[in-house]
């Protein structure tokens, strides 16, 4: 079981909110125990997020990213990340699997859901080309 700190509620509405410039949070593990902590939240979008993340870290991210096929079906879409760097110790790699299921009783709403261990695997252009894909009829060419 994983314990929560920090108002983790109040900055998943934030992100949620369309009257907030908020668009990303992280939750990670501070120490070595089974607790996630909200580490920093941003309006800088997924480069910015990324850039938050370290190779001996396991962390949780959840964004709000503005996508559509053109102009006029711009959406906001929620991405959850589970977050696991290259450099992680074995037990902690072991429970993310099991504390992915805690952080989805407070962040619910989610168009798609990446597990990465690089930066290279959260890429802008191939988010939002997943997120595309997750909103069904996609008619734009260059987009699939």
């Amino acid at each position: 079981m994983v314990n929560f700190e920090g108002d983790i509620q109040s900055a998943y509405d934030d992100v949620r909110s369309d009257k907030s410039e908020t668009n990303w949070l992280l939750l990670n593990y501070p120490t070595e125990k089974d607790t996630l902590a909200l580490a920093g939240t941003g309006k800088g979008g997924l480069a910015e997020f990324t850039d938050q993340l370290k190779d001996d870290q396991a962390a949780f991210g959840y964004l709000r990213i503005v996508v559509g096929n053109d102009e006029l079906s711009q959406r906001a879409k929620f991405v959850l990340i589970s977050w696991c760097g290259r450099e992680v110790k074995v037990m902690r790699k072991a429970k993310l699997s099991v504390h992915i299921a805690e952080v989805k009783s407070i962040i619910k709403a989610i168009a798609i859901e990446i597990a990465a261990s690089s930066k290279e695997d959260i890429r802008d252009e191939e988010v939002k080309k997943l997120l595309r894909k997750a909103m069904g009829a996609n008619y734009d060419a260059q987009h699939k």
